[in-house]
């Protein structure tokens, strides 16, 4: 359902219909009376505008004037974004650190990472044991019990999106960084993460 967006000629009739009757009260084009109907119509028409897109910022996936607001609420933005994100990548990351539940398993990460835009797969490290391993795997100690890696492109693509994206955006950005920062905040304290790109 799409929300009816009044103009300001139809608060300007809207007005004019409040408006009583008589002498004192003059209805030609131009006159004082007119003209000040004319100043305050398209502030009526702003206003509507403003209500109807405050549906849309109750939203974050869907928010423009309000970004700065949830930003704060999740304590973005934060250095890993870059000095100028785009408003789909803001908006990425908004969601994703809304719907994280926090985990510890290979889909919650993999589930974290698409959230925020990255198709990412991982592996999981183990040392080498006699009777488990297998020739040509990697030796290690027991630190190998708590080293992972993420692996992802060496470049993802955000790119620019009609209808979510804003003017004077970039038609295409690229990084890791909001993928690496967000995912080394969320990873377990006593585990090695590392991240391998191809």
């Amino acid at each position: 359902m799409t929300a009816t967006v009044y103009s300001p000629s139809d608060f300007q009739g809207a007005m004019w219909a409040l408006m009583p009757r008589g002498r004192a009260w003059s209805r030609e084009p131009g006159s004082v009376q007119d003209q000040t109907i004319a100043c305050f119509a398209p502030s009526y028409a702003r206003n509507t505008q403003a209500a109807i897109n405050l549906l849309a910022d109750a939203f974050p996936s869907t928010a423009l004037d309000l970004i700065p607001e949830w930003q704060e609420t999740l304590g973005l933005p934060d250095p890993c974004a870059g000095p100028a994100p785009t408003l789909i990548q803001q908006r990425l990351q908004i969601v994703a650190r809304l719907t994280a539940t926090g985990g510890q398993s290979v889909p919650y990460f993999i589930g974290f990472a698409a959230a925020l835009g990255y198709q990412v797969t991982i592996t999981q490290y183990a040392p080498f044991r006699c009777g488990q391993s297998r020739a040509g795997q990697q030796l290690g100690g027991t630190d190998w019990f708590f080293t992972w890696a993420i692996n992802a492109p060496l470049n993802t693509i955000t790119k620019f999106l009609a209808g979510q994206a804003t003017a004077g955006e970039a038609l295409g950005s690229w990084g890791n960084a909001v993928l690496q920062c967000e995912l080394q905040a969320a990873a377990p304290a006593h585990t090695v993460l590392q991240f391998h790109y191809s």
